[in-house]
């Protein structure tokens, strides 16, 4: 909701500065967008006159102008055809910003001519999207601000309104709420300074030939017309004109112009016909179907059946609360209105707006709700106002409806406030503002209770916590005194269960690994459960929401795969993704798991540093990617030791590319390629990485003291020696690791595998894998005999824990 400041105080008497009512709208309730202050923006920019003007020596197209301003006679040179003695003009001084370029103006040479300054146009001030030349301004005085020459020196507020406060969406009720809030007095509604003559509200009154209006449904309560002859349809008044700009609103002409004034100034929507364009009497009806109205804003519309119209006898001639048709509409030419002032039921507004996709100032008031007691006067008061600016003589009031029964009796209790709202408001002081905005007050007898009223204008207001909140908000949020939470009495226990927090943890670790997070459908195709852990029966759906999605999913793996191929389809090739959610196998309740499942397809990029120098590489995805998010994963829920095994592993992964996570005979995850035939079925090119992590499977730390262990770091040198054993084929690097360690758990303090080989040189089903042990003691310097012992006791252990032969 837009407003001007001398807008504002047409209807608020106040000496409050800019800042102090801006700040207040705020703090009850009518947020602050916006100010927008042309003379601020502007205060640089003087009126200057050019003396006389002469060719530039070296561009026919530029005149160098003496200019008389108020800091002397200037020289300057400009481009303007319209530049010529004796013209009044926009003068940028030397150091002066231009609002739209940014530049600031500096002493200059242009083609060798010296100019001081620079002569404005109206876009180059920001008053306009184009413009010819610089602005002609009115004789006025040398120096004078061009913004006070030009009209601009009324600030425009912009207010955010509430959907529940329809009554601000005119300034009469922003001017009330101020009011009330002690800024101020509210004015008399006829006493503004371009308010219209008040000796009567509809003077001249004739009973001229009316048209008769008939109310034919109940999306209206009341319609008021009032037949104006031998009116004068020019441009509206400066002020008028000046105000409807500021805020956005285009000047058409005066008959237009009062009815969106109206709309702004008091929140009442109006409606003004050619009267010599309508067709018999008017009614307000429901549309039939294959009706059309072409409309104001230049759009023809098929009206659907029910909506409320207003037609007469021929034709539609606007859609109830929302627009007007253009047949109807006033132009220059216009001598008879027929003026309309109508209430209109929200819903209907609301319901019709939506359907044919209007929006529309009128529309916005009345689906909000606009004053039911305002119809009248406000037809009296737009009459007197055309009569005051166009001339006329105007018909008696036509009335169809009646005002509805708008009055409701709210019992309150001033003590309320305090109960609901924390601070202690005294009672006088409370009904004090509720009286101040519109609220009739009466005491009831032998009780603290007041019998409360509210305003025709406050249709949001329900019951008594509507009215604490209209005391607490005007008597200021800040004077409710704060309070510190009360302190528990015992420390609440966690809420999340440990499977809970493993679900957000694994989460956002997968996320802050580039993985994006898919929610997919619990359920698959049949086919692809047997593909995936095999198709349980007694996980068929009864009721499926489609004929293919017949089936409790076993896996997550399949829906991420189905997700990837759509994109694929689409050209995106390099993905990854990743769900966490439940899997199941049987109808038990341990039948179903929490799974984390995560895929990778296409290419990923690698990060190198070689020689100090930072470049990437492109390359496929393969099993370690997966392999790298799962230990990031484990490790990060509390995994430390991890032993890795090639047994069993599911048969949609790659036989020769995958492992598993155990601990013991738990699996704790799955990893590697999906097998390539799986992978094409989902029309997927190239290697496809993947993983399952069950975080159920992963054991609870043991509860332990809340001390860190002992940090033991040994004053003595470190030892690496490398071992190479032949072993069998399927022996896994976990299971020599773990043999290795055994050899001497006080001394080895670290065993890496960084080669595993076959083929020349080794039997087809034995593999050779090397070994770095780190040895070192705390308690003194390992000698040749200790690094000999300690090796001889390695390839013991070797050789019988897994029958590795020293190679």
């Amino acid at each position: 909701m837009k407003f001007t400041l001398s807008w504002l105080k047409d209807h608020l008497e106040t000496t409050a500065s800019l800042n102090e009512i801006t700040d207040k709208l705020t703090a009850i309730g009518l947020e602050l967008e916006s100010v927008e202050d042309k003379a601020e923006s502007l205060k640089a920019f003087t009126v200057a006159k050019i003396l006389e003007t002469s060719r530039h020596p070296e561009a026919d197209k530029l005149q160098v102008c003496k200019v008389a301003s108020d800091i002397g006679e200037l020289q300057i040179v400009c481009g303007a055809a319209n530049a010529r003695a004796g013209l009044y003009v926009a003068l940028a001084k030397e150091g002066t910003l231009i609002p739209v370029s940014g530049m600031t103006i500096k002493k200059t040479k242009i083609r060798g001519v010296e100019s001081n300054g620079m002569l404005c146009s109206l876009e180059e001030l920001g008053l306009a999207e184009n413009s010819e030349g610089i602005i002609e301004l009115p004789e006025a005085e040398i120096g004078a601000k061009v913004a006070d020459v030009l009209g601009l020196n009324d600030p425009v507020i912009d207010v955010a309104i509430t959907p529940d406060r329809a009554d601000c969406l005119g300034v009469r009720g922003i001017a009330r709420d101020l009011a009330a809030a002690g800024l101020g007095n509210l004015k008399a509604i006829g006493n503004r300074p371009q308010a219209i003559k008040e000796k009567s509200l509809l003077p001249n009154a004739h009973s001229l030939m009316p048209v008769s209006v008939a109310i034919a449904t109940e999306n209206c309560q009341q319609f008021i017309g009032c037949h104006i002859s031998g009116v004068k349809n020019a441009q509206s008044p400066d002020w008028m004109k000046k105000r409807l700009e500021a805020i956005g609103q285009k000047s058409i002409s005066a008959l237009v112009d009062i009815t969106n004034y109206f709309t702004f100034d008091l929140g009442r929507p109006l409606h003004v016909y050619d009267a010599k364009k309508l067709s018999g009497n008017i009614t307000v009806r429901e549309a039939k179907q294959g009706e059309k109205l072409a409309a104001l804003n230049g759009k023809e519309y098929e009206l659907p059946a029910g909506i409320t119209i207003i037609a007469d006898e021929q034709k539609p001639l606007a859609i109830g609360g929302i627009i007007g048709g253009s047949e109807t509409g006033c132009t220059e030419a216009t001598t008879e209105v027929f003026l309309e002032v109508a209430l209109f039921e929200p819903t209907s507004v609301a319901g019709a707006g939506r359907a044919l996709q209007i929006d529309s100032d009128a529309r916005y008031r009345f689906e909000r709700g606009i004053d039911v007691a305002f119809v009248e006067e406000a037809a009296k008061r737009a009459a007197a106002m055309i009569l005051e600016l166009c001339g006329g003589t105007a018909g008696e009031l036509v009335v169809a409806g009646q005002t509805p029964d708008w009055q409701r009796k709210i019992t309150f209790n001033p003590e309320r406030v305090k109960s609901l709202g924390g601070v202690d408001v005294p009672a006088e002081k409370s009904v004090k503002i509720l009286t101040s905005l519109g609220f009739t007050n009466n005491k009831q007898p032998t009780t603290n209770n007041y019998l409360v009223t509210p305003p025709s204008w406050r249709a949001d207001i329900e019951g008594e916590a509507d009215l604490v909140e209209e005391v607490l908000r005007i008597y200021g949020y800040e004077n409710i005194p704060s309070a510190p939470l009360p302190k528990p009495a015992k420390i609440t226990p966690a809420i999340l269960s440990v499977n809970q927090k493993r679900v957000h943890l694994a989460k956002r670790l997968l996320a802050s690994r580039g993985i994006l997070e898919l929610k997919t459908w619990s359920f698959i195709p049949s086919a692809q459960a047997a593909t995936f852990g095999g198709h349980n029966p007694a996980l068929s759906l009864l009721n499926p929401i489609s004929a293919d999605l017949d089936t409790m999913r076993p896996s997550l793996l399949p829906n991420l795969l189905d997700a990837a191929k759509r994109n694929a389809a689409r050209g995106f090739k390099d993905l990854s993704l990743f769900e966490v959610g439940l899997q199941f196998h049987d109808i038990t309740p341990d039948g179903q798991k929490i799974v984390a499942a995560a895929i990778h397809t296409g290419t990923t990029t690698d990060n190198n540093y070689d020689s100090g120098l930072f470049t990437q590489k492109k390359r496929n995805v393969d099993a370690m990617d997966a392999k790298a998010d799962v230990t990031a994963l484990l490790q990060a829920l509390g995994v430390n030791k991890l032993e890795t095994s090639t047994a069993n592993i599911p048969v949609y992964y790659h036989p020769n590319r995958s492992g598993a996570f155990v601990l013991g005979k738990t699996v704790l995850a799955y990893f590697g390629e999906i097998h390539p035939k799986i992978a094409g079925e989902f029309d997927i090119e190239g290697r496809t990485a993947a993983f399952e992590v069950f975080l159920e499977n992963i054991p609870t730390a043991r509860s332990k003291g809340t001390a860190k262990p002992q940090l033991k770091i040994s004053d003595y040198q470190a030892v690496e020696r490398d071992f190479a054993f032949i072993v069998d084929e399927n022996i896994s690097v976990a299971q020599i690791e773990k043999e290795i360690n055994k050899a001497d758990k006080n001394l080895i303090t670290n065993v890496e595998i960084f080669d595993v080989y076959s083929g020349k040189g080794v039997d087809s089903d034995k593999k050779s894998v090397a070994v770095k042990v780190t040895l070192q003691s705390h308690e003194r310097t390992l000698t040749d005999s200790d690094i000999t012992a300690m090796s001889n006791a390695i390839i013991a252990a070797a050789s019988k824990g897994f029958g590795g032969i020293l190679r």
